[in-house]
């Protein structure tokens, strides 16, 4: 299981089986979960007083203890097949930050375990990702992971079944999706929802100001101005939305260039000469592969299915917890 911020997947049999927004509502009265998944994130800044919708997960950790453990429950079931998904048979590995605390990997175990989950084990994610990818990371060569999720970056250099340098930073997808909405606020007066943001990042998104034939087409947002109400109808190019990203693109870069530093030298040419890799849903921000490959001078290499490169890595460990050391109970 990939347990994310803005998604959380779920793989058994080797096959993804739940691919679905961290979202969950609950009815305010009871506390009893309405709907979960993407079913909740369509009802998310729509709901009336009587129903709360959560995101439980906050820049990578466990925000809402109550609201996770539900929602975990919740996706279990969407695929149970005539047995419970996870019995007591059958184990379950996570995928958590890097940077986690052991206070954070508590909550994490603690709500896998009261949503029926048994045999627990944990991974970090640029593990699991460099797994997802089909690296071998007990060879003795490093590989170097930049996992852009929705509430964390995670950069890693993984050599001989660990992580020897690693940089976690609260600075992902969320703080692009936040960098939208202040922007279309101040220069152009609209009010835009979360959701709408995000979809001006999916459309128009983009790390450089300049990506010749592949620039996207505008994009038309609409909403309220913010001064008088009235309806507003704004066209948003990629080169201004890539000059409201760049303070927080520049952030992960200035945490990438953190992590080399603290790379061993051997490690290091082993990662200027087999690249990094770029996984997790802000990998698929235009240019940025391009942005980081001219800033750091080492070719950046945007993962095959980037969004699954997690899950599919828990996936293969869920089937070797024995063979690999590194994850933990």
């Amino acid at each position: 299981m990939d347990l994310g911020t803005a998604n959380t997947i779920i793989i058994s049999d080797d096959r993804i089986v739940v691919d679905e927004p961290s979202v969950v509502a609950l009815d305010r009265r009871t506390d009893k979960m309405i709907a979960v998944g993407e079913k909740a994130k369509m009802m998310y800044e729509k709901e009336h007083p009587g129903i709360r919708t959560i995101r439980p997960l906050r820049d990578g950790v466990i925000a809402d203890f109550t609201a996770c453990e539900q929602m975990m429950r919740g996706l279990i079931k969407m695929v149970h097949t005539g047995r419970h998904l996870f019995s007591p048979s059958l184990r379950m590995v996570i995928g958590v930050p890097s940077g986690s605390t052991e206070v954070e990997l508590r909550a994490v175990r603690d709500s896998a375990e009261h949503a029926d989950g048994r045999d627990v084990f944990l991974i970090f994610e640029p593990m699991a990702a460099a797994i997802g990818i089909g690296l071998d990371v007990e060879a003795a060569e490093g590989n170097m992971i930049v996992d852009i999720g929705g509430g964390t970056t995670e950069i890693a250099v993984i050599s001989l079944g660990g992580i020897v340098a690693n940089n976690s930073i609260k600075v992902a997808g969320d703080d692009l999706t936040s960098d939208i909405q202040e922007y279309m606020s101040r220069q152009h007066n609209v009010k835009v929802s979360e959701r709408m943001a995000e979809r001006i990042k999916i459309n128009v998104g983009s790390a450089l100001t300049d990506l010749g034939e592949e620039a996207p087409e505008d994009y038309v947002v609409h909403g309220p101005n913010r001064i008088t109400a009235l309806p507003m109808e704004v066209r948003v190019c990629y080169q201004e939305i890539a000059h409201c990203l760049d303070k927080t693109v520049a952030r992960i870069e200035t945490a990438v260039l953190n992590a080399l530093e603290n790379t061993p030298p051997e490690l290091y040419a082993d990662i200027v000469h087999n690249g990094i890799y770029l996984t997790g849903g802000g990998a698929l921000l235009r240019g940025l592969a391009k942005r980081l490959t001219d800033k750091i001078n080492i070719r950046f290499i945007v993962a095959e299915d980037p969004l699954h490169c997690v899950a599919k890595g828990a996936g293969i460990a869920l089937n070797n917890v024995d063979h690999y050391s590194f994850l933990t109970r």
